[in-house]
Formats: structure tokens, sequence, C-alpha cells
């Protein structure tokens, strides 16, 4: 069931005709949700860390030349020169991006598509642009959080040009799990959205993105993956992220391994 929501929700589409298929509006605002539900458009430099995948999906910089993504977005690890990943740019169309090839991927160790959704991608060469440091405690996991990505403007739409942000609050375990239920995995897994209302959330084509605060010093610290959830801001139903300070030590670790 969980792997279905993850799939549901979360997945690109196919990834050739959703990163060549660009919506710059949604085609019917009243009736379908937003990209990155109820966003607005990010500006340029604002989140300097976001990274386009080429399977179309999110990521971040945890390195100048290692994205930090979902599992669930790539094809287990080893060498892998077949993914791209686009930097420094709001706009996919802009000749200002840069995009880097992958040289090999870590998805994490165990993943079975619960839980543990986090990887690792190489890149052939840094993108210069500044990176976001990771949760490595749960000091962060609570409060109001910042989500940004490329994904569709309705559930199973076309991936936008232009990069979307929005803000979702904390759900708790207990609320989540009225959701889930036993889909959830709480320790590995942390929720957020507008639970009696919907309206705000990540889509199809944000997975891997990152979830993300202010730290005490005012600096962005990424405390979520973009992972799964039942359908795109659906009321009742919020949106489930990788907790990244569960896997801190994990992905600090692999990264030194790449």
């Amino acid at each position: 069931m969980k792997q279905l929501l993850r799939t549901l929700k979360r997945c690109s589409v196919i990834a050739a005709v959703a990163l060549a298929t660009f919506s710059l509006q949604p085609s019917n605002a009243s009736a379908a949700p937003a990209p990155i539900v109820g966003g607005t458009r990010a500006a340029q430099g604002e989140f300097p860390f976001m990274v386009r995948l080429s399977m179309g999906c999110g990521g971040a910089l945890y390195a100048q030349d290692i994205v930090l993504t979902a599992a669930h977005c790539v094809d287990g690890s080893g060498k892998d020169t077949s993914i791209t990943a686009t930097g420094g740019t709001v706009d996919l169309q802009s000749s200002s991006g840069v995009t880097v090839r992958s040289t090999e991927v870590l998805q994490a160790p165990g993943y079975d598509g619960v839980g543990k959704d986090w990887a690792l991608i190489k890149l052939a060469e840094p993108i210069d642009q500044p990176t976001l440091k990771i949760a490595d405690s749960s000091a962060y996991d609570t409060g109001t959080f910042t989500i940004a990505g490329w994904g569709a403007a309705t559930e199973g739409g076309g991936q936008q040009r232009y990069l979307l942000k929005a803000t979702v609050p904390f759900v708790s375990d207990a609320t989540c799990q009225q959701a889930y239920g036993g889909d959830l995995v709480p320790g590995e897994e942390i929720c957020a959205g507008n639970v009696s209302d919907g309206g705000v959330d990540s889509c199809q084509g944000d997975s891997g993105g990152p979830m993300f605060r202010k730290d005490d010093a005012g600096a962005w610290i990424q405390v979520g993956i973009v992972s799964w959830g039942e359908g795109c801001a659906r009321p009742g139903y919020p949106g489930v992220y990788t907790q990244v300070s569960a896997f801190a030590s994990d992905i600090a670790s692999a990264a030194s391994d790449l």
C-alpha cells in the first residue's frame, strides 16, 4: 500500500515527457492544485542549492559535486552516467543553468520501498553554488518548513518550467498516522501540510527535493526529503518526507565514500 501511495504522489511522470513539456500555469486554477501546490515562483538565487534531475526528480546540493535526493528516484547503487543534474537557475529553459552528468549513485542501504528514502548522486564536476546543510538532530524537526520544486501542476500532470516554493506546517506522527496508519514509519519519516484544509503540498516530480527551514543562525537547514503521500494537497492527507536527521550520520558516511 505504501509503495502505491508513493508512486501516485511523488514519482515523476515518464521523465522524457515530463521534462520536454512545461506548463507555465495551471490549466484550471479554480479546480486544480498549483505546482508545489499553493506555491509562488521562487526568485533567481533564492534557493541556490536546488537541483533538477533528468529522471524528473528534485534534489539539493549536499556538496557541490553531490546531490541528496530520494531513494525511489534512482535504480540502486553503482556507477551511473545516465543522470544529469541542472542547477544555478530557477528557469529550466534558461541558458544560465549548469548541467552536469552523474558518475555514481548510492541508494540508501537496505532501501526496499518503505522508509530509508534517501540517495546520493555523485557528479562528474562541481556545480558552483552554495550547498544545503542537513539537520543532524531533531531540534529543527518542527515549526514551519519551506518546500520547493519543479513538480506537476496537477496530479499526473506535466512538470514546471519555473521553480515554485511554498511553506507547510509540521504535522505530528500521531496526526499523520490518522491518515496513513501503519504505512507511516515514525522515526524515519516526518509529515507536513495543512491537514484540515489541504491546499499546500508538493506533487509529482517534486520527489527528492528538500524540505528546509532556518536554523538558529538564520541559515537554511534541510529537515526532509520529498517522499510520498496520498494525492497532492488533499485535506486530511499531509505530505510525508524522509526525516533527514534520522539518517544524517549514514548520509555523511556515504558521501565520504563517494
